[in-house]
């Protein structure tokens, strides 16, 4: 075991203890001290860091990229309390722009097609009755949080 792998554990144990959620860094960051390992690297550098993140074997279009810079990152400010030679990758380096699908908005012609088919499906007067105001009611608050203002 090297000494950046019982670091890494002592980072990891310590971000745990704190209560983070380490799902990416419990997975990638035996990966990265393989990685400065496999490289005969003493320590993290900015270089070390950016190659691991950009492994060809991850599409740069997926979050993969900047998932592990940050884990790389915050490993490397752990390891620069104990460590001068450390350089912490700076944030910005690897950049991942999420790409959202607009939202579905619905018209009133829909939303009133809905409402008379709970109507008319529900077999319970009460229960249609409570699905249709709850659907007209969304309906509307969509509509005046995103019409015009006066």
């Amino acid at each position: 075991m090297t000494a950046l792998s019982v670091h890494a554990e002592e980072y990891l144990r310590l971000r745990r203890a704190l209560g983070h959620d380490l799902a990416d860094a419990h997975r990638l960051l035996p990966r990265f001290v393989a990685y400065l390992d496999a490289i005969g690297a003493g320590t993290v550098t900015v270089e070390a860091a950016l190659n691991w993140a950009q492994q060809p074997d991850a599409n740069p279009g997926t979050s993969v990229w900047a998932r592990r810079m940050t884990v790389a990152r915050g490993f490397a400010r752990h390891m620069a309390g104990t460590d001068a030679r450390t350089e912490i990758p700076p944030v910005g380096l690897v950049t991942f722009r999420q790409r959202r699908r607009p939202p579905f908005i619905y018209s009133t012609a829909d939303l009133a097609a809905l409402m008379a088919h709970a109507r008319e499906t529900i077999p319970s007067r009460l229960r249609a009755a409570t699905v249709e105001t709850l659907i007209g009611l969304l309906g509307s608050s969509a509509a005046t949080s995103t019409g015009p203002r006066g």
